[in-house]
């Protein structure tokens, strides 16, 4: 068994209002979620959803983690959770309401 510490996804929302994949875990592996860092580089304030779907890509209430949440302008947010995530069909994704107005960076550990 290998651990590995990395940066596992990063994307700067260009779907205003619309979810992104950000991270699936490969085949073989279990991708272990550590820190989400949200931050708003402009000069609004913004919502954000992070979504996630064990199995799929179906974003929306029942696979939402954090649901509308504030970010002030020029404004960074550091998640720290515990998300284990092993099946390869799955996907965290996120959303900013505003296009390209949000960047999210997810670092964790990959097991091989």
């Amino acid at each position: 068994m290998a651990i590995q510490e990395q940066v596992l996804g990063q994307v700067r929302n260009t779907l205003g209002g619309t979810a992104e994949s950000i991270y699936s875990p490969g085949s073989g592996e279990t991708g272990i979620i550590r820190t989400i860092i949200v931050c708003n580089q402009t000069g609004s304030a913004d919502t954000f959803a992070i979504y996630l779907d064990d199995d799929g890509t179906t974003y929306n209430e029942e696979t939402a983690l954090y649901h509308d949440v504030s970010i002030d302008a020029n404004t960074t947010v550091v998640l720290s959770i515990y998300l284990p995530m092993s099946n390869s069909a799955g996907n965290l994704a996120v959303e900013a309401a505003t296009t390209d107005a949000v960047t999210f960076t997810v670092a964790g550990l990959v097991v091989t």
